[in-house]
């Protein structure tokens, strides 16, 4: 988490009014007025009125149109974050769901990570990210293709590890369906039991002196497939999504038009692997601070265990329930590098 930043200095209970109407608003949707906050601190409505035009003033605090209560800002939801949230305490409950998936021996680290943040999604109503890098040792087990029309196909990866990347050709000319037949028989020949971070290299010294005696119009598809394979070592990182609905449940993406935004953004997979986090320890990203969306807040962390590295990131509106999710991605991070 970033270190606590002192640019703006409040008093015990401007930083107390500033915690309770956050807290409130992560929890009720619905901006908070000067009534709700009195009894709790034991002020008069006006101290309180007075006190909140103070936060306002220094945009810690933002005044909707639709009421006289505030909300809290984006600079608000940080200054929060560094110097006033204290992580939550691990339910038992919550942990106990954590421990069955974390604890399972028979399953493979990157399934205990994928596992433990579906279950994540799932207590949070947040949306969860699993980005992992395939190891270097991931092995070329069977490639097929789709026909989309006449110039286009994808192609489809499959590695012993049991990752399956899917690939578009471009075809620069009409190739017959038995070129195209006659190119993957011979590819799967010679590139079956390659790295995956090899497989262009093999392509160039083992398919391309060969390809001309098998298949017609060997120059379109072997460029095609080169092309398209050519970056395959910089992007093999496997992505698992989970709770993607989650964010359509949100008050602040009941807009139809801010669905459609949000949805499309989960689906560019260039976009979701610049998720991806490269500093360490839990980190979080309010709003503008990230580069996925403007409204909403990103926490990510990485891992790097026996050799598999990634990420694991969860995405939710900035009103998100900072202090849990904390508490969960250090339990999760923290159990799984044991």
């Amino acid at each position: 988490m970033s270190a606590k930043r002192g640019d703006t200095l409040l008093t015990s209970r401007q930083k107390e009014l500033l915690k309770l109407i956050i807290e409130e608003y992560i929890q009720t949707a619905h901006p908070v007025g000067s009534k709700s906050i009195c009894e709790r601190m034991n002020c008069s409505s006006a101290t309180i009125r007075a006190e909140m035009s103070i936060l306002e003033d220094m945009e810690l605090l933002e005044k909707t149109h639709i009421s006289s209560g505030r909300i809290p800002s984006e600079k608000g939801y940080r200054y929060y974050v560094d110097n006033i949230m204290q992580p939550q305490k691990l339910s038992g409950e919550d942990m106990l769901k954590l421990q069955t998936v974390i604890n399972n021996k028979s399953l493979a680290i990157s399934d205990v990570i994928t596992k433990s943040m579906e279950i994540v999604a799932e207590m949070t109503n947040y949306t969860t990210i699993v980005l992992g890098k395939s190891s270097k040792d991931n092995l070329v087990s069977k490639v097929e293709v789709i026909p989309v029309d006449d110039n286009s196909l994808v192609a489809i990866v499959v590695t012993d590890k049991g990752h399956v990347e899917h690939k578009n050709l471009y075809l620069e000319g009409t190739v017959s369906s038995n070129d195209i037949s006659k190119t993957i028989e011979l590819i799967n020949k010679l590139i079956i039991g390659t790295p995956i971070d090899e497989v262009s290299t093999f392509l160039e010294y083992k398919v391309k002196p060969i390809i001309s005696n098998y298949v017609q119009q060997h120059e379109i598809l072997y460029n095609a497939f080169y092309n398209a394979f050519s970056d395959f070592a910089s992007n093999v990182n496997h992505v698992n999504m989970t709770g993607k609905v989650n964010m359509l449940k949100q008050p602040e993406f009941s807009d139809s038009q801010k669905i459609k935004e949000i949805i499309s953004k989960f689906e560019d997979k260039s976009l979701v692997n610049s998720i991806e986090e490269k500093e360490s320890g839990v980190n979080i990203y309010i709003g503008s601070e990230n580069d996925f969306d403007d409204d909403v807040t990103v926490i990510k962390t990485k891992y790097l265990i026996n050799g598999e590295e990634g990420t694991i990131a969860l995405i939710g509106p900035k009103r998100m329930d900072y202090d849990r999710v904390i508490t969960l991605l250090n339990y999760i991070n923290d159990n799984i590098n044991k």
